[in-house]
């Protein structure tokens, strides 16, 4: 086996608690103002970080974290019992290394529908395509977050 610091043996997948919250939140929010904020208005981008502090909103969620040593670099957030992904983020300097693969294979294992939705920001696109969803819509915005609606459908 390489030795790289960065693979994907190095990570443990589990379920985030309320104590690793923060952590998770504070990912999304880094990742979510890097690679999407730009694109999106002031609103929008207020309309985002208003969710990652919406007690209603995050009580609906099961929340999966990507762990090297005790830091969070992934996070994957699902709700209505796991068919639908409402956060997927990855640190960028562990982008391309499995990370995302493995958060939705296990929200996949953890999932009994036959489908699982995610509205993907057009930046996602290109990764829900490699996970296996299929676009589902013509780009759509609500509380002007631009998005496009995808589905996952298992064989």
């Amino acid at each position: 086996m390489e030795d790289n610091k960065y693979s994907t043996e190095f990570f443990i997948i589990r379920d985030i608690d309320e104590t690793n919250r923060p952590q998770a939140f504070d990912l999304a929010w880094r990742i979510f103002n890097k690679f999407e904020a730009p694109e999106y208005s002031e609103k929008s981008i207020e309309s985002f970080r208003n969710a990652l502090h919406n007690s209603e909103f995050i009580s609906q969620l099961r929340i999966y974290g990507a762990f090297n040593n005790e830091k969070i670099v992934g996070m994957l957030a699902t709700r209505n019992n796991g068919d639908h992904i409402a956060l997927f983020f990855v640190d960028d300097r562990f982008h391309r290394k499995g990370i995302g693969g493995r958060l939705f294979e296990t929200a996949l294992n953890n999932c009994l529908s036959k489908e699982i939705t995610v509205n993907s920001s057009p930046y996602a696109v290109g990764v829900y395509h490699a996970l296996g969803f299929i676009i589902t819509d013509v780009e759509k915005i609500s509380d002007g977050i631009r998005y496009i609606p995808m589905i996952y459908k298992r064989d």
